[in-house]
């Protein structure tokens, strides 16, 4: 094919090479009979990647994208027939010839070989629904299970959580496809369960999880660490050991403060897998326009020794658990119609979140804020190489 060189067009040498990313999709498994083949695989995957980066969602749109560039894609790509993809060949590829777990791997191998990265220690756990794929008078469809890398707006892995499944009998499964080693494992109190901390730090990792109702004992004991001791006539008991970090934005029109206290399970008084260290963490917000005062406090456990994790370690973590829903999940809902594109077909709904997780990485990768800038900025790029490549 003729080269075709995206730049970012703000950092000197931040590049999109899409012949480099064909070659990479030429290691694909294609399981067509030879047949009436009339595209290759690495082609009809790139081309469908393309014209997401471009703007594109649907499937439809896509078909669209392609037909209106015939002539300069086939001069690009160097086709023998000249023709592109049609509608019902996308759906096809997407629905019944891609393997998604061979698809990520290659994704992600592509980004790491390309760009570097995804060492960063903090892998967050959090799962999401792809309501388009959710038929009519149902309340269930494809539901996401991902281990993201905040740090780096990157998705790890994903899989489907099936349907007799839930996201903590899940979570094992997702986290087999990882090397744990060094790395620290985050999730909210859903996944704070005995056998997945056994897992983790099985695997040369470690976790951080929140203690809430879901285990009413567990929560119940680590608030004991925070109660103040009860002081009697003559005796005198010294606080317990514990380091204190606290942090204040302002953005958004509000004011947040949060207080995170880390103590020591230097005792064994909490029995739970590898447990090291217990928190409090406290979050104050002020609306700056009303002056309105919400405040929550919740609990949490982790295996990082005082070696690994201070107190401002630990408030910086805990608060980027939460950059998986700005980061990935509001992107792919908002800025790439995930929600509000129909999809009947399983493989097809993961295969769409697969490549629009990998957009969004590689936007990252390239310096982007904006996704939807990131969008129109190589929008306009592909027309400008595929006519110069005809």
């Amino acid at each position: 094919m003729n080269n075709i060189i995206l730049e970012n067009g703000q950092e000197e040498g931040l590049v999109f090479d899409v012949g480099e990313l064909l070659e990479d999709l030429e290691r694909m498994t294609d399981q067509r009979k030879a047949r009436g083949k009339r595209y290759t695989l690495p082609f009809l995957v790139t081309a469908i990647l393309l014209a997401k980066l471009a703007g594109e969602d649907t499937p439809k749109g896509i078909a669209e994208w392609l037909k209106l560039r015939r002539r300069q894609i086939v001069t690009a790509f160097n086709l023998e027939r000249s023709s592109v993809p049609a509608y019902n060949t996308i759906r096809r590829t997407l629905a019944d010839t891609v393997s998604v777990d061979e698809l990520q791997q290659r994704f992600r191998q592509f980004l790491h070989q390309n760009y570097g990265g995804q060492q960063s220690i903090l892998v967050v756990l959090d799962g999401k629904t792809l309501r388009g794929t959710i038929p009519k008078g149902k309340s269930q469809g494809v539901h996401l299970l991902a281990a993201y890398l905040p740090e780096e707006g990157i998705v790890l892995f994903q899989v489907s959580v099936k349907s007799k499944e839930n996201e903590i009998t899940a979570a094992p499964r997702l986290l087999s496809e990882l090397d744990l080693k060094g790395r620290i494992v985050c999730g909210d109190a859903m996944f704070t369960q005995r056998e997945l901390s056994v897992q983790i730090v099985a695997q040369g990792g470690d976790y951080i999880w929140f203690v809430k109702d879901n285990q009413p004992q567990l929560r119940a004991d680590v608030e004991q660490f925070f109660v103040p001791a009860r002081r009697a006539k003559g005796w005198h008991l010294p606080q317990l050991p514990r380091t204190i970090a606290q942090l204040t934005e302002k953005g958004h029109g509000r004011i947040e403060q949060r207080s995170l206290t880390l103590m020591t399970n230097e005792v064994g008084f909490i029995e739970w897998p590898a447990l090291d260290q217990v928190f409090k963490l406290n979050r104050k917000v002020t609306c700056c326009r009303t002056g309105e005062v919400t405040e929550e406090t919740v609990f949490g456990i982790t295996s990082c020794s005082q070696k690994q994790a201070t107190a401002e370690q630990m408030l910086d973590w805990t608060r980027n658990l939460w950059g998986i829903e700005n980061g990935l999940h509001f992107r792919r809902d908002t800025t790439m119609r995930e929600d509000a594109t129909r999809m009947s077909d399983d493989n097809q709904a993961q295969v769409m979140a697969t490549m629009n997780n990998f957009i969004i990485g590689l936007v990252n990768k390239l310096g982007f804020k904006n996704l939807a800038n990131a969008r129109r900025h190589f929008d306009a790029q592909l027309n400008l190489k595929l006519a110069t490549a005809s």
